[in-house]
């Protein structure tokens, strides 16, 4: 059963829904065979399948599982270089987002970002799984399907994503702060329960702040 499913009431579609899912991935791995299957695919279709299965018109929803299966491909085709282990390291890959995204916590609150060095979480042990797989698995499914609104919405998806992470990492400054390796890295391996709209206004309010700080320093340099 997938994780995001499992996370709403959907006892009744599970079975149903693991099928759909798992048609989905195979299809989608014969089509890739350059990507094929990875662990965590299916945390990407789950949401998606749930939001068109659940339209309340029946004429839409039993067109729930190729219309899923167009946006997957569409969602796979931004984000497949995450689930590519030979780009790990390139300028595409997701060790590049996870620097990017300690950056933006150094400049952010260097604080926070200080004491997560001295207790050397590594954001490989957070981070990847946020990055890659789009916070699918860090929150129950409505507030998954809220944050990807805005997500799927946004022409620069992917660098809000990283400001979602960072604000992700703020909200919870104060028990990271006051926390030691194993309690934090379970803090954030297992994520509290947060409003997600302050999630996102604190991720807007840093992509606002911290751009605007870009453009200071850019015009002072000059």
């Amino acid at each position: 059963i997938m994780h995001s499913l499992s996370l709403f009431c959907l006892d009744e579609h599970q079975n149903i829904s693991s099928l759909v899912v798992e048609r989905i991935l195979f299809i989608y791995a014969k089509l890739n065979p350059g990507v094929s299957y990875v662990q965590g695919m299916n945390e990407i279709a789950g949401p998606l399948y749930y939001v068109f299965a659940s339209d309340p018109d029946p004429q839409w929803q039993k067109y729930a599982e190729p219309d899923t299966f167009f946006c997957f491909t569409s969602m796979m085709a931004e984000i497949r270089d995450n689930f590519i282990k030979t780009l790990d390291d390139s300028a595409c890959g997701i060790g590049a987002m996870m620097v990017n995204l300690m950056s933006m916590l150094k400049e952010a609150d260097n604080e926070l970002w200080t004491s997560l060095e001295n207790q050397q979480l590594k954001p490989q042990f957070f981070g990847f799984r946020w990055l890659t797989l789009l916070l699918s698995q860090e929150f129950c499914l409505p507030d998954i399907i809220r944050l990807w609104d805005s997500l799927l919405a946004d022409e620069q998806r992917f660098a809000f994503l990283i400001h979602v992470c960072c604000a992700m990492l703020i909200m919870i400054r104060e028990q990271l702060l006051e926390g030691d390796f194993a309690t934090s890295l379970k803090l954030l391996q297992h994520y509290p329960p947060v409003d997600m709209h302050q999630i996102l206004e604190k991720a807007v309010e840093l992509r606002e702040v911290l751009t605007v700080g870009a453009d200071v320093k850019h015009v002072s340099e000059q």
